[in-house]
């Protein structure tokens, strides 16, 4: 006799990421699929240990099988609202599957399930969204290229007003260190610190941080320059199918003249390669901003990127968009702000910006 249909049919769930073996088979199905780091259960649950905002997602299965991911971080904030994005404080991480009709399902079981939990939107960062959804191709951009085969190849390989900026760095005194230990956190979160809070960012705490380098193990790492023995310029960076993504960094006041981060990005490079990287992913960067031209600068094209929003009926899209005239007034006063404080304040703020 045979099954009935309903058997065979594509069913949707929500992860229990909690389980072991649930994630390592998620864990498993990101990796066949292509995925981003940021499709990764480790993620999810390193965002949910370090920042308090709740690991989710849904589930596509057939006959047994994972057919479909879509990884959810619940945000909730009292400055910023709640949201689920996908995925929460990444670049990345829309619905994964080898079917659009399985994305796109995936995206409206999401509306539901936003719905049920009086959630009033839905942030999608990459991956095939329903076409009634506000999507938008014109505000940010990835960058992305090969790494070259050496060293002085590599060097060759940047643009020539951008490898003089490199190759002045690498004329002073400074030395490199990369790991994962407690004197590598110690740094990076104070370099990391100041970088931001003299942009204008809260800083987000270091426990998510230390939760990423804890839960991804080796596929992540801190790479630091110092000058006179102390920390100038430094970066968290993840290493995802052969790709390194430098994902937080940043440098002191005294990094520019230093040409720290020039040496700190080519030291990536290079570092990148011996581990056995092809593939270096300078991250996203906004549309015509500062970070974009920079990524420019070193050869990289920009390739735009595709957002996606849902928002409930009667609500309103969130906004933390930190170049648009609602937060330009504070970002001129958080610059001010002395250091310690702004550590103090920024962490409480920022557990809210996934």
């Amino acid at each position: 006799m045979n099954a009935p249909f309903p058997l065979s049919a594509e069913t949707i769930a929500i992860a229990d990421l909690r389980d072991p073996g649930e994630s390592a088979r998620i864990e498993g199905f990101v990796e066949r699929m292509g995925g981003t780091p940021f499709h990764r259960p480790a993620w999810l649950l390193a965002v949910e240990r370090g920042t308090g905002q709740l690991a989710s997602g849904l589930v596509a299965e057939k006959f047994g099988q994972l057919t479909g991911w879509l990884p959810l971080t619940q945000v909730h904030s009292p400055l910023f609202g709640r949201a689920l994005v996908s995925s929460g404080f990444g670049v990345d991480g829309g619905a994964l599957a080898p079917s659009e009709r399985t994305a796109l399902s995936l995206c409206r079981h999401a509306e539901e399930m936003a719905l049920r939990r009086s959630i009033p939107t839905i942030e999608l960062r990459g991956g095939i969204s329903p076409s009634d959804w506000d999507i938008r191709t014109d505000s940010h951009c990835g960058f992305q290229a090969d790494l070259a085969q050496d060293d002085d190849a590599q060097l060759l390989a940047i643009p020539r007003k951008q490898r003089a900026e490199v190759r002045k760095g690498l004329a002073l005194e400074l030395s490199v260190s990369t790991g994962n230990s407690e004197a590598e956190r110690r740094a990076h979160y104070a370099v990391y610190s100041q970088s931001v809070r003299n942009l204008g960012t809260p800083v987000f705490p270091r426990s998510l941080f230390d939760a990423v380098l804890d839960l991804f193990g080796a596929d992540a790492d801190i790479l630091t320059v110092h000058h006179e023995g102390k920390p100038v310029a430094s970066v968290l960076s993840l290493y995802h199918q052969a790709t390194v993504m430098p994902f937080w960094g940043g440098g002191t006041y005294s990094a520019r003249h230093l040409r720290a981060n020039e040496v700190m990005y080519f030291a990536l490079m290079t570092h990148a390669r011996r581990r056995g990287c092809s593939r270096f992913d300078f991250g996203r960067s906004k549309t015509g901003s500062g970070p974009y031209f920079y990524k420019k600068n070193w050869g990289f094209d920009p390739q735009p990127l595709a957002y996606a929003n849902w928002v409930a009926p009667g609500a309103q899209k969130r906004n933390i968009d930190p170049t648009s005239d609602t937060y330009s007034a504070k970002i001129e006063l958080w610059k001010r702000l002395p250091l310690p404080l702004a550590n103090w304040l920024g962490p409480l703020i920022a557990k809210g910006l996934a």
